[in-house]
């Protein structure tokens, strides 16, 4: 069965055709239309932008948790895609860090605010500190990010579903040889 679209390669032949003029309005269009694009060209041509856009994408995430009227719904899709919408987005390896770090820490408030949640849940959080800590230590952001991901896991001390245990151990795994080193 063939793939629907097209490639990458139709993609740049298609594009190489077009006169500037063209290809200046086409951009244009996509930036007017959508804000991911829109996010894309301000980190990219304002960089003094990029924590104002680091905190609309965290906004969505507290939104799920703690809005400000009401009860969380805690869609953890939402959340997620805000994540994967700021990745696509950024250039800063340390703003992807805190935004994935940011999304534990939600959820991680959210449960000891509104009690035991569902497993579900404990396994997107625990595999979104995993993506988080292994990140972070691939790109050598330990001093940054050390005590946020050390009061995540004493933060999950007696919640269910075996969570606290697997952040600790994903903690150890990745995290706590640096803490000595530091130490």
């Amino acid at each position: 069965m063939p793939k629907a679209g097209i490639s990458l390669t139709n993609l740049k032949r298609y594009l190489k055709q077009r006169p500037e003029e063209e290809l200046i309005s086409e951009i244009s269009e996509l930036f007017a239309k959508f804000d991911n694009v829109k996010d894309y060209y301000t980190a990219k041509l304002s960089p003094g932008n990029q924590k104002q856009i680091l905190q609309k994408y965290k906004a969505i995430i507290e939104k799920e948790f703690f809005p400000p009227r009401g009860f969380g719904k805690a869609r953890l899709s939402v959340a997620r895609k805000a994540v994967s919408d700021y990745k696509k987005v950024t250039p800063s390896k340390e703003d992807l860090a805190d935004i994935m770090v940011f999304y534990v820490e939600m959820g991680v408030k959210f449960t000891n605010a509104y009690g035991d949640i569902d497993e579900a849940f404990y396994c997107s959080m625990e595999s979104m500190y995993e993506q988080a800590i292994r990140y972070i230590r691939e790109q050598g952001l330990q001093k940054q990010f050390m005590e946020r991901c050390t009061n995540i896991v004493e933060n999950t001390f007696g919640i269910g579903w075996g969570f606290y245990d697997t952040l600790n151990e994903l903690y150890n795994e990745y995290l706590v040889q640096y803490d000595n080193d530091e130490g």
